[in-house]
C-alpha cells in the first residue's frame, strides 16, 4: 500500500482533468453536514446566474481573467 507521500506524488503526476477529477470524487467522499436551507439559497443563486447567462443578462470572463483582477483588488 502507498503511503500519503506516494500517494500525492502519484495524484500530482496525472494529468491536469484526472487531477480535477480525482479532487472532486475526494470532496464528494467527505461527509458534511449540510444546512438544507444553505444548499437550497447556493442552487437558487447558482440557477439564477446560469439563467442569466443563458439569457445574455450578463456576459461571464475567463477564470484567468477573473483571478487576475481578484489579485489587483488584493495588492490594493
Amino acid at each position: 500500500m502507498l503511503s500519503i507521500e506516494q500517494l500525492i506524488q502519484e495524484a500530482l503526476s496525472l494529468p491536469s482533468a484526472s487531477r480535477a477529477l480525482l479532487a472532486d470524487k475526494l470532496v464528494e467522499s467527505l461527509e458534511f453536514d449540510i444546512d438544507e436551507t444553505i444548499q437550497t439559497h447556493w442552487t437558487t443563486t447558482a440557477k439564477k446566474r446560469r439563467d442569466e447567462v443563458r439569457s445574455g443578462t450578463v456576459q461571464p470572463i475567463p477564470g484567468e481573467e477573473a483571478l487576475a483582477q481578484v489579485r489587483r483588488l488584493l495588492e490594493q
